[in-house]
């Protein structure tokens, strides 16, 4: 919690810091698929960004839970994001695309290209059997950045559609605590999700290759928000 509060401190003071010789709701939420559509939530925003870095930091840390089954989810976040960040950075791209124009975001494509070549190499050695692990704080700092550059081009709604394995993992976790303490009885043999289709005899690499595929096609879901509006 403590790194989603100064994280949203962050994230919001450089909002404010930016050229704001644009139309784009720099305090605002914007929904993808539509078109001028943004939920001016003013100086409740950075109560909003607190919640998505701490949510998305918690749950990429959620969803490393077997070798090589975050950084997938990541990489593909990493690719999404570094293409939005070069159209919002553009005027003329991001007017005719009709997204959220954020000046001077262009170059955080290049940190979501810096993000995917050392999640590339951190893969080789995370692969099943992995060599070295992610751990909490590779697994909360990701998440945090993440946020952090959703943030700046005003796309958090469109982190959860690409991140949705990191959202289903967490609510996987959320719905079990919730029906747990009401019921005692589970919903899922083990939470996070992946652990319920380990009790379920799946085995470690089709688990991660599954979640791969979901991740690579939420990917290509979301990109489709560049036109579709």
């Amino acid at each position: 919690m403590i790194i989603g509060i100064f994280g949203a401190l962050g994230a919001s003071w450089a909002l404010c810091r930016l050229n704001c010789t644009t139309d784009t709701v720099l305090t605002g939420v914007y929904l993808p698929f539509l078109k001028n559509f943004v939920i001016n939530l003013g100086w409740l925003y950075p109560f909003w960004a607190a919640l998505v870095v701490t949510g998305a930091s918690n749950a990429v840390n959620l969803t490393d839970g077997l070798d090589g089954l975050a950084i997938g989810p990541v990489m593909v976040t990493c690719v999404v994001l570094g293409i939005f960040c070069y159209v919002s950075g553009h005027s003329i791209f991001s007017s005719y695309l009709k997204i959220p124009h954020v000046p001077m975001t262009g170059e955080l494509s290049v940190c979501c290209a810096a993000l995917l070549g050392s999640g590339l190499g951190f893969l080789w050695y995370n692969a099943p059997p992995a060599m070295i692990i992610m751990g909490d704080m590779g697994a909360l700092a990701l998440g945090g950045t993440l946020a952090a550059i959703a943030l700046f081009i005003k796309q958090e709604l469109l982190l959860g559609i690409v991140g949705g394995v990191f959202v289903v993992e967490t609510f996987s976790v959320v719905i079990q605590v919730i029906y747990f303490k009401r019921t005692k009885r589970r919903i899922f043999l083990m939470a996070p999700l992946h652990h319920h289709f380990e009790k379920r005899g799946w085995s470690e690499s089709t688990i991660v290759m599954r979640f791969w595929i979901i991740s690579c096609l939420l990917g290509i879901a979301s990109l489709m928000a560049l036109k579709i509006r």
